[in-house]
Formats: structure tokens, sequence, C-alpha cells
């Protein structure tokens, strides 16, 4: 288990140097997980190592949500203040992400319409 979880957080590590080698708009665990997915397809005998650790990990995935739970409590108030905002906030950005989905949606649809050769 530990160089199972030892492999994970080198990748962890890999993509935070990149990330602030390049200065890249990723955050680096997502660019350490692509490298941990690419270095799975190319050595599949890796993941039979690395599995039970991560299906361990992704078990007990809701204690990390635990300190964002206190930290609701602790601002409490705060959040009471400024639920108007919040909730606009959440609603507009709910509505954006809707329309931007199905936009994109509909413009795969035609350009897969186009390739085959039939119109929309």
């Amino acid at each position: 288990m530990i160089p199972a979880l030892a492999t994970l957080l080198v990748f962890q590590l890999l993509g935070e140097v990149i990330v602030l080698a390049t200065d890249a708009p990723v955050p680096g665990p997502v660019v350490g997980l692509a490298l941990l997915l690419a270095t799975l397809a190319l050595r599949p005998a890796w993941l039979d190592a690395i599995k039970p650790t991560a299906q361990g990990l992704l078990q007990h995935l809701s204690l990390l949500f635990v300190p964002a739970g206190v930290g609701v409590m602790q601002h409490l108030q705060r959040l009471g203040d400024e639920a108007l905002a919040i909730g606009v906030a959440l609603v507009v950005s709910t509505l954006v992400g809707l329309a931007v989905s199905a936009w994109t949606m509909v413009w795969l649809m035609r350009r897969q319409a186009r390739r085959e050769g039939g119109s929309p």
C-alpha cells in the first residue's frame, strides 16, 4: 500500500512541478492524473499494484468533505448575510452552464452530420 500511495503522490508532485514550471492554467493534480493515465496506458502491469490503494482512497473520499463542512459551519452567519447573492450566482451559473452545454451539443451534432454527408 505504501509504494502505491507514494506512486500516486509522486505523480501529483510531478503535475505540480510541471504546472509551476510552465505556468499552465490547470491544477497540478489534474496534470499528475493525466501523467498517471498515460503511464498506466503504457505500462498496464502497474494498474494491479495501484488499484487496491486507489479504490481504498475512493471509498473514503467523503472524508475530504469534512473540512469544507466545518468551514461552512464557521461562516454560517456570513452565508446567511449574503444568501441572496450566493443564490443568484448559483442560479445564473447553472443556467449559463446548461446553455453552453446545450449549444456545444448542438454544434457537435451539426458537425457530425456534416461529416456523415447529411444535413441536420
